[in-house]
């Protein structure tokens, strides 16, 4: 097993580190006063995913600078990416810091996504990202990480930061899911 390869592993292997820190108790105390204080663990929870977010690139980087690109990679970079994202999401809906249905957008929108790169997989077809989805994934990762940390006293266009920028990332997860649909129907009329 390659380098990269290895690294999108250590990435799913500390999603459940992530879920404990996030979802226990403040048994470790609390960080700050009054409404700006945040739970230690969502901070261990919060720098874990940091990490773990951090490798989908260095993964991805050392695959294509060293020509290391494998259909294993390929097939569990974006599982790595999307259960990292949903165990997120529900973390965030649980501790009361999202609410479901812009966490119900999303995944149904990385879903059917998936599910038509496993259409066109099967087709001998291989779909890139495209430029919408990749500043789609730039803003959710943004958006998940100022909430883990509890929204932080930021605010953007009257917001909370990280709901200003998970309203950033929603638009663009519609806005991108409905380009990506266009863009490869012919592979849904295809397999009909």
């Amino acid at each position: 097993m390659n380098l990269p390869n290895k690294i999108t592993l250590a990435r799913i292997a500390l999603i459940p580190l992530f879920v404990f820190f996030m979802l226990i108790p403040p048994w470790f105390g609390m960080i700050g006063s009054g409404t700006s204080s945040i739970p230690v663990s969502h901070v261990i929870g919060g720098v874990i995913f940091i990490v773990a977010a951090a490798t989908d690139w260095l993964d991805g980087y050392i695959a294509r600078k060293h020509q290391l690109i494998t259909s294993f990679g390929k097939f569990l970079d974006p599982l790595a990416d999307k259960l990292l994202v949903t165990a997120a999401l529900l973390a965030l809906i649980d501790l009361q810091l999202l609410p479901s249905w812009m966490a119900i957008v999303i995944l149904s929108r990385e879903f059917a996504v998936t599910g038509i790169r496993l259409v066109a997989a099967a087709e001998g077809d291989v779909i890139a990202a495209s430029g919408l989805g990749k500043w789609k994934t730039v803003f959710q990762m943004a958006a998940i990480t100022v909430l883990l940390f509890h929204n932080l006293p930021f605010s953007l266009i009257g917001l909370p930061l990280g709901m200003g920028l998970m309203w950033i990332a929603v638009i663009l997860t519609i806005v991108s899911g409905v380009d990506y649909f266009m863009k490869n129907r012919h592979v849904m009329l295809k397999s009909t």
